[in-house]
């Protein structure tokens, strides 16, 4: 194997586009002669390119091709790299025949397979070759069997295919190459490197696209025949091992999310502490192993939250308060406020049957539901319609939007800046909500959470949960939204916009664990989140920097 790849080889298993790298860096060595060694008795490509014109002057000769122009000769600064001797740097018009394709209209071509096919774009393109699904008795421009069809219009310009029927007919968002004394399928892997420069190449706004010339002044270099035939052999063998390292990498990569799954399924679901305990020590043991990889680090956060409210996540503590005393105190406190006049008195709310009871809850904790945790009120927006510019106009005051919402996981789950601002008008017909407010959406993003940093309005999309015994509440209380989510989208019905009632909300079961106890939950799930934070940024880290090593391999 060539060193070069031999030395980063694990460099790519490890990056998750690092297989597609090492195909581009296999074709990239190719084409600058690195991949197989040179024969010194090979004829050298100048004698080659002789061939291929004495062949195109016999063609045009006997009128089968039109004579084309000269071409200029590579220029010393457009050599991109040094290529071996024996090689020669060419324009790629030297060593084709380029045939472009011609639209027909709609009465022009047939669905049944009256004629020859049809090619019109990378639509047709199959791994290999195309696949007919237009005929036609109009031969306009037509490619032959082992031509080249290269994109040269839309979106898919610089993709390939070659032809494997005996003639068929190609539109204008193809050309075909056609090659006299030179290697296909080495021409084929050429432009598969120079995907990336045809797509820089393309003009045009509505339909980007490249022209003939793009093609044929293209500078190409062009190998002895021989040393063509010994670099395809070598790219097959290299690209079909390319094929299997990435089965390998998929199974291996499948197998740790299926053995992280089944480990973080079984502490979940395990009945014991012994049991737990057993499944804790597997994780912690194989903790890098594990968590090599994002998504079961995205995974661990949602255990980390599943845990938490199950009550498996921190120790328990007999002495603590139990949540049947913290309850009576929010409920006393909601009395006072009624009686205030600060909150309107809500319905009774059901009591929790044991049929809806998902799990058991530790000692000292309480199935609630959430309405009985603090007040849950939906935001104001009582005109219609709710963008009237007189809503906004010269506006101060802040105003939170779902994706406001939503915005929050990416600020520490804080809602600091929004984008509208009600004036007075506005104001009138909205509220204001304090800071530390939880905000949960029940419109478009369902029960995405985010705290307020600010006051500011929202509208009836969104509910805000206040605590009436702490910050440490509102803090458990995102958490078991955020574990709920799933749940709570279920509610919503099959419409364009989904959205649950506050109803849904207030009546949703809850484990409520002692207040003592949510504050070493909260203090725990933050530092395990920091944990995941710092994985993430660990992998991101070493993800960009393989992939820093296999840009500068691929580029040289």
């Amino acid at each position: 194997m060539n060193p070069l790849l031999q030395t980063h080889f694990d460099t790519a298993l490890e990056h998750p586009n690092g297989i597609r790298k090492l195909r581009e860096l296999i074709l990239t060595l190719a084409m600058q002669g690195k991949l197989v060694p040179q024969d010194p008795n090979d004829p050298p490509a100048s004698e080659l390119l002789k061939e291929i014109q004495a062949g195109k002057a016999r063609l045009v000769a006997e009128g089968k091709v039109k004579k084309s122009e000269a071409l200029p000769p590579v220029k010393e600064e457009e050599k991109p790299f040094a290529i071996p001797k024996g090689w020669e740097w060419v324009r790629l018009g030297e060593c084709i025949e380029l045939i472009s394709g011609q639209h027909l209209r709609s009465n022009e071509y047939n669905e049944n397979q009256n004629g020859i096919p049809y090619f019109t774009g990378p639509a047709d393109f199959g791994d290999i070759s195309p696949i007919g699904n237009r005929w036609t008795n109009i031969r306009r421009a037509i490619a032959l069997k082992g031509d080249i069809l290269l994109t040269v219009k839309g979106a898919g310009i610089g993709k390939t295919n070659i032809v494997i029927q005996d003639e068929a007919a190609i539109s204008r968002q193809l050309m075909a190459l056609r090659v006299w004394k030179l290697n296909k399928q080495y021409l084929g892997y050429y432009l598969n490197v120079m995907f990336a420069k045809f797509q820089e190449l393309a003009t045009g706004i509505a339909i980007p696209g490249i022209g003939r010339d793009d093609v044929l002044h293209r500078y190409f270099p062009l190998p002895p025949l021989a040393e063509q035939k010994r670099i395809v052999e070598k790219i097959d063998e290299l690209l079909a091992l390319c094929d299997e390292l990435e089965r390998l990498k998929q199974s291996k990569d499948a197998k740790r999310k299926d053995l992280h799954q089944s480990v973080i399924t079984q502490m979940l679901e395990a009945e014991t502490h012994a049991v737990f305990q057993k499944q804790f020590h597997f994780l912690t043991t194989h903790f890098y192993e594990l968590y090599a990889v994002k998504e079961n680090v995205k995974e661990l956060r949602k255990a980390v939250l599943q845990l938490a409210v199950m009550g498996k996540l921190v120790p328990h503590d007999p002495n603590d308060q139990p949540a049947s005393e913290l309850l009576k105190e929010i409920q006393a406190e909601k009395a006072r406020l009624v009686a205030e006049g600060k909150i309107k008195k809500s319905d009774a709310l059901p009591s929790v049957k044991e049929e809806e009871k998902p799990f058991v809850i530790p000692k000292g904790w309480e199935w609630v539901r959430l309405g009985e945790v603090g007040v849950l009120e939906r935001g104001k927006s009582k005109h219609r319609p709710r963008n009237d510019i007189k809503l906004f106009r010269n506006g101060k005051y802040p105003l939170v939007q779902t994706g406001d919402v939503s915005a929050a996981k990416k600020n520490k789950d804080s809602i600091s800046s929004v984008s509208n601002y009600y004036n007075e008008f506005g104001l009138a017909q909205s509220r204001m909500w304090d800071p530390g407010t939880l905000c949960i959406t029940i419109a478009a993003n369902i029960a995405e959470t985010g705290f307020l940093s600010i006051s500011a309005c929202f509208p009836d999309s969104v509910v805000g949960f206040t605590s009436l015994s702490g910050y440490h509440t509102s803090k458990y209380v995102k958490m078991f939204i955020d574990t709920a989510k799933e749940h709570l989208e279920n509610f919503a019905p099959a419409t364009a916009q989904k959205n649950i009632n506050l109803g849904i909300l207030t009546e949703l079961i809850c484990p409520l664990p002692p207040m003592a106890e949510q504050k070493r939950i909260v203090e725990k799930v933050d530092q395990l989140m920091a944990l995941c934070d710092d994985l993430e940024g660990g992998i991101g880290k070493a993800e960009e920097k393989r992939g820093e090593i296999l840009e500068g391999m691929v580029r040289g």
